[in-house]
């Protein structure tokens, strides 16, 4: 059995088919990100020319040549899809040679650009001054050890199996959503809106005494998320507190173009940058994760765009929060609209850790192919 060795640019080829009759509009664009997934592009495509940019048929290879100021990895994903979708002309993309189909497995080889170990030999292998690249040509030449097909095939249908069954999973977490949504609208269609203002409190309570140390930023997610790694956390007097089922919100929505905010679900309080605004709620009225769940909706970050104000920053402030309006149905019909969120949002984290074990499975896969061909050699 054994390994053959090969320069990747023996068996695979570069493909340039443009947009040219427009046949993809924009809802088909997709970007490439660092996790090595094919993603909803967040630029701007007003004015853009989609007729120059390239198709990204099923079965084909797309990477962004750039490698700076990419968390030290390589963007590069797989259109494991049903359909063809469009990316910028500044991309790469590629497919495996038809007459080598019988050599290279296409999960195969996106598999070993998943690992690590793959990740720093580019960016080490990386060149340029301000901005590094890795090109086609950079692709090319790597040296890749290739068990059999049938190794290949075998351990990319256990990659194929975890893949679906997370894929499955995934699926009912959207169908629980989409019930969760449903919930939403049909009440918003049955009872009448109300400002939350009388019900919310704007809150101010500094660290002073420095006893809490969990210091948190928010996400567009609407999550709470690690600090980034500049905050002196030997001086947090000035931050501000984020008691238990308050929440906690970022002024300031032109930079993401959402508002960013988060509902402290923690057992125990925390602290936030100076410059959030944090309120708490009269949970005799609104229960604060169905608040949170109205706040999620992306009506209301188009509503808070629309409602931001300010010349060289938009802001949304606690008093435009206090003119939100939402319905508001009794406890008991809030508490089931919340327990479906809490269980949807429970079901996510889950899957978010499905994918990762996934990813974490590459190399491990890669590796095992490798030996089994090495051991196959031997015997």
């Amino acid at each position: 059995m054994g390994l053959n060795k090969y320069k990747l640019g023996e068996l695979i080829e570069l493909r340039d088919v443009r947009n040219f009759d427009l046949q993809y509009g924009i809802a088909d664009v997709r970007g490439v990100n660092n996790l090595k997934q094919l993603m909803q592009t967040k630029a701007n495509l007003n004015g853009r020319d989609l007729t120059k940019f390239q198709i990204v048929s099923p079965g084909e290879f797309v990477f962004n040549h750039r490698t700076s100021r990419n968390g030290s990895k390589f963007s590069i994903a797989y259109n494991d899809g049903e359909y063809p979708v469009i990316c910028t002309e500044d991309y790469v993309v590629f497919r495996i040679k038809d007459e080598c189909k019988q050599i290279l497995e296409a999960i195969w080889l996106y598999m070993f650009f998943n690992r690590p170990e793959f990740d720093r030999y580019v960016i080490t292998n990386s060149w340029g001054s301000s901005t590094e690249f890795y090109n086609w040509e950079d692709i090319c030449s790597i040296s890749i050890n290739l068990p059999s097909i049938e190794l290949q095939q075998k351990y990319a249908n256990i990659y194929n199996f975890m893949l679906i069954n997370q894929q499955n999973y995934e699926q009912g977490l959207e169908d629980l959503k989409l019930t969760c949504d449903i919930y939403i609208e049909d009440l918003r269609k049955k009872i009448p809106c109300e400002a939350i203002g009388t019900y919310i409190t704007q809150k101010n309570n500094r660290n002073t005494n420095k006893s809490i140390d969990l210091v948190m930023g928010l996400s567009t997610k609407k999550e709470f998320r690690e600090a980034q790694s500049r905050v002196n956390r030997a001086k947090l007097e000035n931050y501000k507190i984020v008691n238990h089922s308050d929440f906690a919100f970022v002024p300031t929505t032109d930079t993401w173009k959402v508002l960013a905010f988060a509902l402290n679900d923690f057992e125990k309080d925390l602290v936030v940058s100076p410059i959030y605004e944090v309120f708490s709620v009269n949970q005799s009225k609104i229960l604060p994760k169905y608040l949170a769940i109205w706040l999620s909706r992306k009506e209301f970050d188009r509503y808070a765009r629309f409602h931001s104000w300010g010349s060289a920053r938009e802001n949304f402030s606690f008093d435009d929060m206090k003119n939100v309006s939402i319905p508001m149905p009794e406890l008991s019909i809030q508490k089931s609209i919340a327990d479906i969120y809490t269980v949807y949002k429970e079901r996510k984290k889950i899957n978010e850790k499905l994918k990762k074990q996934i990813k974490q499975l590459c190399p491990i896969l890669i590796k095992g192919s490798i030996e089994e061909a090495e051991r196959g050699k031997e015997a």
